[in-house]
């Protein structure tokens, strides 16, 4: 197989359906698209035409950012394009030449040693990752 990937974020029916495929929580259809247009850098892995992994990055574009729905598509998981996504979003990262940036992300379990590999590293027990996912 061979994938492509582009610097781009997914549209909004590959955006929703990777979610969904790789278990990751579930979003409204606007709210996907507000969230969407919002994106500073975003990253598709792209298979025969069809989009079978994503990554994004968003924030406020100077001091902060969060990479977020890193995902990809079980029936090519294992491939090594979590790495191509999170090379993809590192490489910009790099070139942001306003220094320092903070550059956060929550991590599932296992995923967390994927990320390690890039340089994050967890914050406990200076600081703890809070949510709160209003449903």
């Amino acid at each position: 197989m061979t994938y492509q990937i582009l610097q781009e974020a997914p549209n909004l029916e590959d955006y929703l359906r990777l979610r969904r495929v790789a278990g990751l929580s579930r979003f409204s259809e606007e709210g996907a698209r507000k969230g969407l247009a919002a994106t500073i850098f975003g990253v598709c892995v792209v298979n025969d035409g069809r989009v079978v992994g994503m990554g994004r990055l968003i924030g406020d574009g100077g001091c902060f950012y969060q990479l977020v729905d890193i995902a990809v598509d079980p029936d090519h998981q294992g491939k090594g394009l979590g790495q191509k996504i999170m090379a993809a979003l590192n490489d910009y990262l790099d070139r942001i030449k306003e220094r320092p940036i903070y550059v956060s992300l929550i991590a599932d379990v296992p995923a967390n040693k994927l990320y390690k590999k890039y340089g994050f590293e967890e914050t406990a027990p200076d600081s703890v990752g809070m949510a709160r996912f209003l449903r």
